[in-house]
C-alpha cells in the first residue's frame, strides 16, 4: 500500500474479543478480549488514533481490560457492520478482527455468535453476508480491507442443535470492484480453532499477533497477506506436529484483478487427524497404571467428590475411560484438570505427560464449544 493508504488518519478498525456468553459457563472461552486488546496495541502504537478503534469486547473474570471498550451483543455490533463504518468519511483502510464461538451453518456461512447468545436464541453475525456487504457500492470507503477471524468452524449439524440457526445476514449492495479484501480464517471447513485456556489466548490468534508484533515497520496498514501466510501457516502445522491443534487457517483474496483461496495442504491418509477425545483416549491409555482397575480408582477417587459421584464407570479399561472423559467434558470440564494432576501424581513418566497435557487442553476446548447438549 502506498500513499494515503499507510496514513493512521485513514485507517479504521472493528476489533471484537468475546469470552462470555448469555449461554453461560458452557460457552465461556478465556483468550479472544485479551487478542483483541493485543492488536489493539498495536494499532494505537502504529499511530491509528482511538478513536478509530472500535473495540468490543466480552472478557471473562478476572480479566479486567486497562482501556475502555464497547459492548459486543449483536445489535451493536450489527449498528456498526450496518451503519457506523460504512458512513465513515475518508476511510481508506479496514481491520476487521474477531475472536470467539463459531459455527458453519447449513448453508456453508460462517456464523459469528456474539456475547448475548444464548442456547435457545444463538445470536450473531454471518461473517459471509458482511464480506459480501463491504465488498459492495453499500461500503463506499476502505478499498483495502483484512478480516481476521479466529473461530471454529465445526458443522451446525455435528453440534446437535435442537434448532437451526436463525437467519441474520446483512443488507448488501451492488456489488463492484472497487475493495480489495483479504480475509484469514483460524480453522478451516468443519474444524476447530484451538485455544489455550491456562495463557488466555487463540493459538491461531497468538501467532498472528506475534508475527505482526514482527512487522511494526509497515502498520498500520496490513501486511502482504502472500508474505504473511505462509508464516501463520508454518506455525500452525508446527503445532500440529506437537499435537496441539488439528486446525488448517485458509487466506482468501478479493480484488479487481483476481479471486482465489490461496491452497493450505490436506493432512495425508497415514496422518489422519483424530478426535479430540479419541486422542484424550489413547494419551490415557498410554499410561499402564489405567489398565489396572484398582490404580484407576486411586486417580478417579483424587478428583473432587461432587464430580466422581455423576461419573458412569465400567470394569473394562477403555469403556471406563471413554465414560469418565465424556462424563466430565459435559457437566465438568473443569475438572479436566485435576484429572490430569491425579494421573502424574502417580505416574510422571515425561513423554506421556506432555501427550496427556495437550491431550487433554484440545478435549477440553472441544467441549467448550457452543452446544445445547450438556
Amino acid at each position: 500500500m502506498t500513499g494515503t493508504r499507510g496514513d493512521p488518519a485513514r485507517v479504521h478498525a472493528l476489533i471484537v474479543g468475546i469470552e462470555r456468553y448469555d449461554a453461560g459457563a458452557a460457552w465461556d472461552l478465556p483468550g479472544p478480549a485479551r487478542d483483541a486488546v493485543r492488536l489493539h496495541g498495536l494499532l494505537s502504537a502504529a499511530g491509528v488514533p482511538r478513536s478509530q478503534l472500535r473495540l468490543h469486547l466480552a472478557p471473562l473474570p478476572p480479566y479486567v481490560p486497562d482501556i475502555p471498550y464497547q459492548a459486543a451483543d449483536q445489535a451493536t455490533l450489527r449498528r456498526v457492520l450496518v451503519r457506523e463504518l460504512p458512513s465513515v468519511p475518508g476511510g481508506d483502510v479496514l481491520w476487521v478482527w474477531w475472536g470467539g464461538h463459531g459455527v458453519l451453518d447449513r448453508a456453508g456461512a460462517l456464523r459469528l455468535f456474539c456475547a448475548d447468545a444464548t442456547t435457545a436464541d444463538k445470536l450473531g453475525i454471518d461473517l459471509d453476508s458482511a464480506l459480501e456487504r463491504y465488498a459492495s457500492d453499500a461500503v463506499p470507503g476502505f478499498a483495502d480491507q483484512l478480516w481476521v477471524v479466529d473461530a471454529c468452524e465445526t458443522f451446525e449439524e455435528d453440534l446437535a442443535f435442537r434448532e437451526h440457526l436463525p437467519a441474520d445476514a446483512l443488507p448488501v449492495g451492488r456489488r463492484n470492484l472497487a475493495h480489495r479484501q483479504t480475509l484469514l480464517r483460524a480453522a478451516g471447513r468443519g474444524r476447530v480453532a484451538a485455544n489455550d485456556p491456562v495463557r488466555g489466548t487463540g493459538l491461531f490468534s497468538d501467532v498472528l499477533l506475534d508475527l505482526l508484533a514482527d512487522r511494526t515497520a509497515v502498520l498500520p496498514a496490513p501486511p502482504d497477506p502472500e508474505e504473511l501466510f505462509p508464516a501463520v501457516r508454518t506455525r500452525i502445522a508446527a503445532l500440529r506436529e506437537a499435537g496441539r491443534t488439528l486446525q488448517y487457517p485458509e487466506i482468501r483474496l478479493q480484488s479487481p484483478d483476481r479471486t482465489e483461496d490461496l491452497p493450505v495442504p490436506a493432512p495425508t491418509p497415514e496422518r489422519r487427524p483424530v478426535s479430540p477425545l479419541q486422542r484424550a483416549v489413547r494419551a490415557l491409555l498410554a499410561y499402564p497404571l489405567m489398565d489396572d482397575p484398582t490404580e484407576r480408582q486411586t486417580v478417579v477417587s483424587a478428583l473432587d467428590s461432587a464430580v466422581t459421584g455423576t461419573l458412569p464407570r465400567h470394569t473394562k479399561a477403555r469403556t471406563d475411560v471413554v465414560g469418565i472423559l465424556n462424563s466430565l467434558g459435559r457437566h465438568h470440564p473443569e475438572a479436566l484438570g485435576d484429572l490430569f494432576e491425579a494421573v502424574v501424581s502417580v505416574d510422571d513418566h515425561p513423554g506421556r505427560r506432555d501427550e496427556l497435557d495437550a491431550a487433554l487442553r484440545e478435549f477440553a476446548d472441544a467441549a467448550r464449544r457452543p452446544s445445547d447438549r450438556k
